[in-house]
């Protein structure tokens, strides 16, 4: 039995489904053409503002007509999607790094939280940016413990911005707190030792005293709390070991930090090997007249 070809293309139901759609498609713009017709006429008859009218019109054959042919192609809307979201998902899952990057760089662009030549730190990575791009933030190394460069560079994935704490160590640059301690034995007094470095180190303090002052109100105007005080401070106590420490905090600049530390800390053996001599001197005297005379 021969079958008509023409009839096995019209059982096609794309093809019915596709014809149905051209004709909705149509229908609505013929609907929309004519209704619209109708209301400009009328508003202009009446001598009223038609133009709400036609809007809601078109807005809701538009949408009519979407849903009209959502309802006629949901089975292959509904496998086409599913097909579309395996291949998307495929696509999100190799390039999430990347995506999760970009983001990072979005959120770095809204909410700034450093700038180009910033010192900043991200867990144990510290440097100053020098490239921010839509990868990575690149960093040129600091060394926080004599605040120089190290030479060396790091790249910070900027999805790192999202799942690190960031420090923006910037006022780090010029000024910072430095803190040692000198350790010794217990065998003298030491408060007119610490007396004399007090009176020292406000000396070697005294010339950016003032710069110190100005660039200690701009951080606490920034950071809007209470800093930390500019003088010299000493604290004395004991370790584990049972030796005397004395913990020395300086806000000084950060060309200055080694040479005031080495400074300070000579002053302090010095001054306490000439008060050790000085009482072994004396503690030699008193054993001298304790001995029975002859």
């Amino acid at each position: 039995m021969l079958v008509d070809p023409y009839l096995v293309y019209l059982e096609n139901t794309n093809l019915q489904k596709s014809v149905i759609s051209v004709c909705l498609i149509i229908l609505v713009a013929v609907v929309k053409s004519i209704l619209k017709r109708v209301l400009v006429d009328r508003g202009k008859k009446l001598n009223k503002n038609y133009r709400s009218q036609v809007n809601t019109l078109n807005n809701s054959l538009n949408i009519s007509l979407v849903f009209l042919i959502l309802a006629l192609w949901s089975s292959e809307i509904q496998q086409f999607a599913l097909s579309i979201a395996a291949f998307m998902f495929a696509i999100v899952f190799a390039t999430k790094e990347f995506i999760q990057c970009f983001i990072g760089y979005i959120y770095y662009l809204s909410a700034r939280p450093f700038r180009i030549g910033d010192w900043i730190q991200v867990q144990d990575g510290v440097g100053e940016v020098i490239v921010a791009d839509w990868t990575k933030v690149t960093l040129l190394e600091v060394d926080l413990h004599s605040n120089s460069y190290t030479g060396k560079h790091l790249f910070i994935p900027n999805n790192q911005l999202l799942l690190k704490t960031v420090k923006n160590l910037n006022f780090l640059r010029r000024y910072s707190m430095n803190q040692f301690t000198i350790t010794c034995e217990p065998l003298i007094d030491l408060n007119p030792i610490i007396e004399k470095l007090e009176q020292r180190a406000n000396e070697y303090c005294a010339d950016f005293a003032d710069v110190a002052e100005r660039y200690k109100n701009v951080i606490e105007k920034r950071m809007d709390l209470d800093f930390i005080s500019i003088e010299p401070h000493f604290q004395v106590h004991t370790n584990q070991y049972a030796k005397v420490c004395i913990t020395v905090d300086l806000f000084c600049p950060v060309e200055q930090n080694l040479k005031i530390q080495q400074a300070i800390t000579r002053e302090f053996f010095s001054l306490w090997h000439q008060c050790l001599e000085k009482n072994d001197k004396a503690l030699l005297k008193e054993q001298v007249k304790a001995l029975p005379e002859q």
